[in-house]
């Protein structure tokens, strides 16, 4: 009988009991007797540090009849067995229906079809059933006969059970004989996907323990237990548990069929059921059905509300996009195609989000057929796709392809142009983490982005290359940053020296550091002070020695003012953070030439300072400031970032980056030195989970200046904005009891980023702003679908958030006064367990428990001179 968890109820089943005679690789049934024994297993769910009273789950009892069939005269260790469940009919109290009503009558009538099992040594050679049986009936009883296989001295040994092909540790002792099977090392035909960074990513752990009790050589009792814990690396609490639980018990024993004649175990089963086929002992796949589930459409028709730009700063947005992505994973293309034509004009961006997102073949071939790339009206959606594919959480060759070929098409827009460019780079990265490096596609896309630079004069080109690369993270494009980091031009070096501080440090060689010392230092020529200050970052992030360190603060005291302040800043940072550069600095300052009062007095609004978000067990979020100011007092860099670490690994979550020159001329200012030529400019660049998105420019020229600044709404430009699927996990895990769990998790992110550049000339000040709005969602689902009984539990973690960085700057007097702000606001989070039991009768029983709080706002800390400052700024503004 089968029963949910929840509810009690019986039904009788049959036993299977094992004799050993003499020196037994394994137990030995005996001729001409049948053995009976009961048979229980259970399927509990629940979240990861719930108790048994809380779980869902389900149960099947019933007893087993087994007897000897056949034995090799010349091996006694080789026997085919029969098992046959008994079929007791009676009542099961759900809804008082027989088992045959619950189960079905074809998985009724297969369930007590006799099986065989063909064992050497104690280890299955064949299994025998019905090709036509319900693949979920036929797991089932592999996984009863799994636990007739059993070895009855200690050691290691690789098997193939209903688990698949795994590695198996014994130990004997005393009548008992303990198996653990190796879970991480089972290789079944079914396979799954899952993020690749381990700080979004999601983390199982496995533990199988079967326990067999002998009596006299005889299996008397046989209890397996294996447990899954599935959990989100960023939020441990989010997670899940399967507890899957086998026990089988000798009952009993009474006269049984005689042995029958044959030369092997396969001519026998033949002359008893010519119907009878070896179907193997792994479980094989089971497509789950759902009759009553909704088409793609209505369920697109359910969401589509939620999903309109209004919503995007709530949680119902990214769940929403959650359940659409499993929706669209299931639709064929023409199903998908409707809903991208149905959609409104204002949801349709995030549909393309959806759709792109899922990464099927059809999702994939549907947004191709929906986008036209040669029109440049369609900028808002094509660029949207690019994004999507740039966060694939499991991209394959073909996508890649797809940009590939769109790249050597006709594009409308050159920003899409450059776009398309730069997330082949990011899929390029992604693709050699898996291993995939030397696929064609691949080899073709890392040959082209790692020759055009040096092929082509055009500046635009070469920078929408260099962030491609940037993007790649290939350790052939070391040599090609290198020599870029040395450009006569600001925005190559900017790019280059960004993009070498992003590889590991293993990586960055003694002509790297050389290269970037004389960038510097400038020992070749003069250079701008952000592309300075880029190089001293690269240098102090990459293990600098002692002489590289001590010249690194004798330059301070002989930069422009603005820039020793900046510098001055940056060491007091990296020494107050304990920042691995830390150690070093500390055996230089000994040096009283290195650090004394007239170098580390140094006056000036420029900044740097990190400090931590967030510190749990699970994750460390930390932030950093960096603000570089021209000696006129505008702003020429500003670089806020956000990392997040977990399990030794470390994402790049964010780095908005807002560069400004040329704009002296506007208050009638001397221009700082190597920067008297500079044309007018500002503009912004995002990275965003470790890819680098194509930069935004407020303005270019002197004309394009004036005519924005007075046109100026103070409204921020949009940067990026959508949904983006952060963590994407599949997998199905194969219980030995034959029953399988499927395991979806996901992590959702709403995100809406802006910044915008205001210059008031009349007031003489400045205000330069980056709004950060976001919606985070995770939700992990494991279910159990036996097709006539689903069970589950749904693990969910959901906020809503907001943070500001607003950087204010007057100068109507010398010294000017800056005043910079991070402000994140009140935000909620909450966590959400649901379990649920599911019949085809339409029956379904669900409880959703939740725990909600609320996370205080507040107003991240930076170091004294700027709340000093600050009070400066508003009191003036006052």
């Amino acid at each position: 009988c089968v029963e949910p968890y929840t509810y009690s109820a019986a039904a009788d089943c049959g036993c299977v009991s094992c004799v050993s005679s003499g020196v037994a690789a394994g137990p030995r049934l005996n001729n001409n007797q049948l053995y009976k024994f009961s048979y229980t297993t259970e399927v509990l769910l629940n979240k990861a540090r719930g108790s048994k009273e809380g779980s869902t789950g389900s149960r099947i009892s019933c007893e087993v009849d087994v007897n000897l069939v056949w034995r090799d005269p010349n091996n006694d260790d080789e026997q085919l067995v029969q098992l046959a469940v008994n079929s007791a009919g009676k009542n099961n109290i759900l809804e008082g229906t027989t088992t045959e009503g619950l189960l079905g009558k074809t998985n009724s009538a297969a369930v007590t079809k006799p099986f065989f099992l063909h064992l050497r040594n104690g280890k299955t050679k064949a299994f025998y059933s019905y090709w036509k049986e319900p693949a979920i009936i036929k797991n089932l009883k592999r996984g009863l006969a799994s636990l007739l296989q059993v070895q009855l001295h200690t050691g290691k040994v690789i098997e193939n059970d209903v688990s698949g092909r795994c590695l198996i540790e014994y130990k004997a002792v005393k009548g008992q004989i303990t198996r653990t099977k190796r879970l991480e090392t089972c290789r079944t035909a079914e396979t799954g996907f899952t993020t690749h960074s381990k700080v979004l990513g999601v983390s199982r752990k496995s533990s199988s323990v079967t326990v067999f009790k002998l009596d006299d050589g005889f299996i008397h009792s046989a209890v397996a237990e294996e447990t899954h814990w599935v959990s989100v690396n960023a939020r441990r609490s989010t997670a899940a548990k399967v507890l899957s639980r086998q026990t089988l018990t000798l009952i009993g024993t009474e006269a049984g069929p005689l042995e029958a004649a044959g030369k092997d175990a396969a001519g026998v089963v033949k002359s008893t059921d010519d119907k009878l086929a070896a179907v193997g002992i792994v479980a094989e796949k089971v497509k789950p059905k759902c009759k009553s589930c909704p088409s793609l459409f209505e369920h697109w028709q359910a969401e589509q509300k939620r999903l309109e730009p209004t919503g995007l700063a709530k949680a119902a947005a990214p769940r929403s996009f959650l359940a659409l992505i499993q929706s669209i994973r299931k639709a064929s293309k023409e199903e998908i195609l409707k809903v991208l034509k149905s959609a409104s004009k204002t949801s349709l961006p995030q549909v393309v989000d959806a759709v792109t997102s899922s990464q099927t073949v059809a999702s994939l071939d549907a947004m191709l057929q929906f986008l036209n790339f040669t029109d440049a009206k369609g900028f808002v959606l094509q660029e949207r796709f690019l994004y999507a594919c740039g966060f694939a959480s499991h991209p394959n060759e073909r996508m890649l392809q797809v940009l590939l070929d769109i790249s050597k098409g006709k594009i409308g827009s050159t920003d899409i142009k450059e776009s398309v460019v730069i997330i082949m780079g990011a899929l390029v990265h992604k693709l050699c983490q898996k291993g995939q490096c030397n696929v064609p596609t691949v080899v073709e896309v890392k040959k082209m982005i790692l020759e055009v630079p040096y092929s082509t004069e055009d500046d635009s080109e070469v920078q929408m290359y260099l962030l491609a690369l940037k993007n790649s993270l290939l350790p052939e494009a070391i040599p090609i940053f290198t020599k870029y980091a040395e450009s006569k031009l600001g925005a190559y070096s900017t790019i280059a020296l960004t993009a070498l501080q992003r590889y590991d440090v293993g990586l960055i060689t003694s002509e790297v550091k050389e290269a970037v010392n004389r960038v510097y230092h400038q020992n070749l020529r003069i250079y701008e002070k952000n592309v300075r200050a880029a190089a001293a970052d690269v240098i102090l992030s990459s293990n600098p020695s002692y002489m590289e360190t001590k010249n690194l603060l004798l330059s301070i005291g002989h930069l422009p003012r603005e820039m020793n302040k900046y510098m001055l800043s940056k060491i007091q940072d990296i020494l107050r953070f304990n920042m691995p550069a830390s150690k070093i600095l500390r055996q230089v300052m000994k040096d009283m030439i290195s650090q004394n009062y007239d170098r580390f007095s140094k006056v000036g609004s420029s900044s740097s300072f990190s400090g931590f978000m967030a510190q749990s067990s699970d994750v460390t979020s930390t932030y950093s400031l960096d603000i570089l100011y021209s000696g006129s007092g505008i702003l020429r860099r500003s670089n806020m970032n956000i990392f997040g670490a977990s399990k030794g690994a470390v994402l790049h979550g964010l780095q908005v980056a807002i560069e400004a020159q040329g704009l002296e001329s506007l208050i009638a200012a001397t221009p700082d030195e190597g920067e008297e030529d500079l044309e007018s400019f500002a503009g912004m660049s995002a990275l965003l989970f470790d890819i680098q998105l194509r930069p935004v420019t407020f303005f270019k020229g002197y004309s394009d200046l004036m005519s924005k600044m007075f046109s100026m709404s103070g409204e921020p430009m949009n940067v990026v904005k959508g949904l983006i699927l952060l963590s994407d996990h599949s997998e199905v895990i194969q219980l030995q009891s034959g029953l399988k769990a499927s395991a979806e998790f996901q992590g959702g992110l709403a995100i809406d980023i802006s910044g915008g550049m205001e210059i008031s000339l009349w007031y003489r000040e400045s205000k330069t702003s980056v709004n950060n709005r976001g919606a985070l969602v995770f939700t992990g689902n494991i279910t159990v679908d036996m097709d006539f009984l689903k069970t589950g539990v749904e693990v969910s973690f959901e906020t809503e958030a907001s943070l500001d960085f607003i950087t204010t700057v007057q100068f109507s007097e010398y010294p000017f006064l800056v005043c910079m702000q991070m402000d994140k606001t009140t935000f909620p989070v909450s966590d959400f367990v649901t379990t649920y039991e599911g019949l085809p009768s339409g029956k379904n029983i669900v409880s959703r428990k939740s725990n909600k709080f609320l996370i205080p706002g507040s107003e991240f800390p930076l170091h004294q001179e700027n709340s000093d400052m600050c009070k400066k700024v508003f009191d003036s503004s006052w």
